[in-house]
């Protein structure tokens, strides 16, 4: 983004997409490199402790795609990086970078080389477009730090038109002021004692590309920790951490792709809703869209009418706090085939992973973007049977980074292998980590997998070790039990799980089958009770006939929008065993989409 001292256009001051591309990516590299401060330090919008990680990875989706490629022109160069950083933009901060690199794309895709007036009304139209993508732009943040960057250029061209190099250190140094100035912005990062994070991101990928400028090649090759001024390094106040919106708690993005869409209708739209830190960035074909949500459901149906979601996210900004403030605690996480009830959720800080579910043309995230009631009232209008898929390694990753970049360890308690590629999917998100957690196979589905998860979490409070963690679910796992009732299982055979003779069959027979999770982890049929009407409470006596001895259980009920059944057989089965401590759950698409509306789950594992 600047004149380079080697490879300059013999007899002119104009930027080479060559020299351009290798500053760049030195930019990006002196980020990456800052990660960890910038995550310590990040307190704005919300104390989340994840805005170094998000530009790292912003950035590093550049670097893997346009600048992992040689180029002979700006715009070309340009275009490449504005895409990119839109497909790969995370967080706030993410965001607004994209829309910065969109607009400088914007202005040169179509010039060769940049000169020091197409240099300056390039980031112009940048800064223009970084902040015009805010519903509600905040000074003191990354933004107010951008737009002095540009009015520094602007004024170095007005001075000196034919050198791009000599405006961007004048445009530079004005950043490192407006960097500090930061803190007299606001007042909160006052209080905490730092700059804002995402300003400082910004100014972090300027003098990275200053260095190159200055050292040439060999800034391309840096490593390690970036030093950074001894006032960024003081401890962060309790306080600090202290307020996250608990009704705005989903840090929600989607990548949207279309043909003419409306940045600025999009946006207003965004606005009329309930969320804050709103960020649309993009144009015409492709938008990064970035709110906080109390209901991530709602930004991505608003995004859906103006165009197609390729991918979509949703953060627990709440469970990241957790973990910046449990830094000796191991982590654990599950994922949303547990159906673990939220109180276990909240009570041990255990994280959960969306599993996505298919539905009517539409891909959406379980829980967080289609609750388990919705499912099923959209279940029984629709023409196709809905499909669950895993999530992808991607959602894995970001929160293992996020938790192992604040947390020494963690282990994720997976759905049963034989069942879903889920783990697969888990396991594909560690490679590359400079830290991983430990994966365990919960051998269960639903309920019996929650029992694994709540255990983990348990111990995890306690202060246990994450060796001992997975020893202790390896134990359980043989000795937790899973079974479920399904008193409809046309969805099943629709489904494949279930022969289609076993249709006809069930109907003639009068049978209400019952399954099982066995020794290998599958679900199979076992049984079943010859009791319609009463059907809950046989379900409850065939249960107890098969439950061993033990001085104490653990028990969790899940209902398929069946919610009298499934309180009806909670009070049973408490009746008939000696249940330590139980909860009634809905249970979600994991086992609904494929049992159906009225399915009943139980699991059951001995107490400790």
């Amino acid at each position: 983004m600047t004149v380079m001292h080697a490879e300059t256009v013999p007899g002119t001051p104009d930027v080479t997409a060559a020299t351009l591309r290798r500053a760049l990516i030195a930019g990006a590299q002196r980020v990456m490199a800052s990660r960890d401060e910038l995550n310590r330090i990040n307190v704005f919008p919300v104390p989340d402790g994840d805005t170094g990680s998000n530009l790292a990875a912003t950035l590093g989706h550049v670097l893997q795609g346009a600048l992992s490629r040689r180029s002979q022109h700006i715009g070309e160069l340009l275009t490449g990086i504005g895409n990119d950083a839109i497909d790969g933009a995370r967080g706030n901060s993410g965001a607004i970078m994209a829309q910065f690199l969109y607009g400088l794309a914007e202005h040169a895709r179509n010039v060769p080389a940049l000169d020091a007036r197409t240099l300056a009304a390039a980031v112009r139209r940048g800064a223009d477009g970084a902040r015009a993508a805010l519903a509600n732009p905040v000074e003191g943040t990354i933004v107010s730090v951008i737009g002095a960057f540009a009015d520094a250029l602007d004024d170095a061209v007005r001075q000196q038109p034919d050198s791009p190099r000599r405006g961007f250190f004048h445009a530079l140094q004005r950043a490192r002021g407006a960097l500090a100035d930061t803190p007299k912005q606001m007042p909160l990062l006052q209080k905490a004692g730092v700059v804002d994070a995402g300003a400082r991101g910004f100014v972090d990928w300027l003098e990275g590309i200053a260095e190159y400028v200055e050292g040439g090649p060999r800034a391309v090759r840096i490593q390690g920790v970036v030093p950074h001024a001894a006032n960024d390094t003081v401890e962060l106040p309790a306080h600090v951490h202290a307020d996250i919106d608990p009704l705005r708690r989903y840090c929600t993005e989607c990548l949207l792709l279309g043909e003419g869409m409306d940045r600025e209708r999009l946006l207003a739209e965004l606005a009329e809703l309930d969320m804050d830190s709103l960020v649309v960035a993009g144009g015409a074909s492709r938008m990064r869209v970035h709110g906080h949500a109390g209901s991530p459901q709602v930004l991505f149906d608003a995004c859906a009418a103006h165009g197609r979601i390729a991918s979509m996210k949703a953060d627990d900004m709440i469970m990241q706090q957790r973990s910046l403030e449990s830094p000796n605690r191991v982590a654990v996480i599950t994922d949303s085939a547990s159906d673990l009830p939220p109180v276990l959720a909240e009570r041990y800080g255990i994280h959960v992973v969306s599993v996505r579910v298919s539905l009517d043309g539409r891909e959406y995230m379980d829980r967080l973007g289609l609750t388990a009631s919705e499912f099923y009232r959209r279940m029984a209008t629709s023409g196709q049977l809905p499909q669950t898929s895993q999530p992808p390694p991607g959602d894995f990753r970001r929160i293992f980074e996020h938790i192992l970049g604040h947390q020494d360890s963690a282990v994720y308690v997976g759905l049963s292998r034989p069942l879903s590629g889920t783990l697969q999917s888990a396991e594909a998100g560690t490679r590359g980590l400079e830290k991983s957690p430990v994966v365990v196979d919960s051998g269960h589905v639903s309920a019996g997998q929650s029992l694994l998860a709540w255990r983990a979490g348990e111990m995890a409070m306690a202060g246990v070790d994450v060796a001992a963690i997975e020893a202790e679910l390896i134990r359980l796992r043989p000795l937790t039990m899973t079974w479920a009732l399904a008193r409809d299982i046309s969805h099943a055979v629709r489904g494949g799980r279930i022969p289609r003779w076993a249709g006809p069959a069930v109907r003639w027979s009068g049978l209400t089958p019952i399954a099982a999770i066995n020794a290998e982890g599958l679900l199979k049929l076992v049984g079943g009770v010859f009791a319609r009407r009463n059907a809950v409470y046989a379900f409850a006596r065939y249960l107890a006939k098969r439950t061993p001895h033990a001085t104490g259980w653990r028990l969790i009920v899940g209902h398929a929008d069946a919610l009298a059944d499934g309180e009806r057989l909670f009070t049973a089965l408490h009746e008939r065993l000696p249940v330590v401590e139980g909860h009634l759950v809905e249970i979600g698409p994991a086992i609904g989409a494929h049992a159906g509306p009225g399915s009943l789950v139980v699991g059951l594992q001995p107490a400790p």
